[in-house]
């Protein structure tokens, strides 16, 4: 169970996005994030497509406004997405694609008959909590056939505006380098690189494989991407 300040920064990080819906589906779809466009869209897109082999069905899980779902549809794989914010799952829609309104607690806990089993579950910069991040990789065998894949993009650890973090734990976030146009940021949960491998192995997927895309400008890595197999 989660302790109160956990639940609390959980409850956060709904409240953020429930407030930014507007902000975040408008610096999306007009290109207002930097790093999106120069490097971390290109670097998921790839790795799913290289997890994903011929014809498989993707699940986007904190989909957010929909673009992956989108993207991925274009290139003829079956795509549909997840999120547990009403307002993104709204503007999701109207954007074209399929899309439902679930939390990564129902995901772990509810039945999913609604959910067609996937080859591929994808979190591109969505899993910033701690206990729901853990309720992702405990759907996962609900949502992956055997054999699936998992893959995640976020931000390196050893590059995060905190860069002094050495230790997983919470952590205020910030809008800087967004608009006016957005208010309270969501605090996140940093974890180590160790701390996601470790992740990944006590939830049984093997043959984890991490990729770093380094951001033109500065030779940096702009995120880190893991792609591990369901056993």
């Amino acid at each position: 169970m989660p302790d109160d300040a956990d639940a609390g920064n959980e409850e956060r990080i709904r409240a953020s996005w429930r407030d930014n819906a507007r902000a975040w589906t408008n610096a999306v779809r007009g290109g207002a994030i930097e790093s999106r466009v120069e490097a971390t869209d290109d670097a998921i897109i790839g790795a799913v497509l290289d997890a994903a082999g011929d014809a498989a069905t993707v699940i986007d899980i904190g989909c957010g406004e929909g673009w992956l779902v989108r993207a991925l549809a274009a290139r003829g794989l079956n795509a549909f997405g997840v999120d547990g914010t009403a307002e993104l799952v709204e503007r999701a829609r109207a954007g074209g694609g399929r899309f439902a309104l679930m939390s990564y607690a129902d995901l772990a806990t509810r039945r999913l008959d609604r959910l067609p089993r996937a080859q591929v579950a994808v979190c591109n910069f969505s899993l910033i909590g701690e206990t729901s991040t853990r309720d992702v990789f405990r759907a996962l065998p609900r949502l992956l056939e055997r054999g699936g894949r998992f893959v995640v993009q976020t931000l390196h650890p050893g590059e995060s505006p905190e860069g002094a973090a050495v230790e997983d734990g919470w952590l205020e976030g910030s809008w800087r380098g967004f608009s006016s146009e957005f208010t309270r940021p969501a605090p996140w949960y940093f974890r180590t690189l160790d701390s996601w491998r470790r992740l990944f192995a006590e939830h049984g997927l093997t043959g984890l494989s991490v990729r770093e895309p380094p951001n033109p400008a500065t030779g940096r890595p702009a995120s880190v991407i893991f792609t591990a197999c369901l056993g």
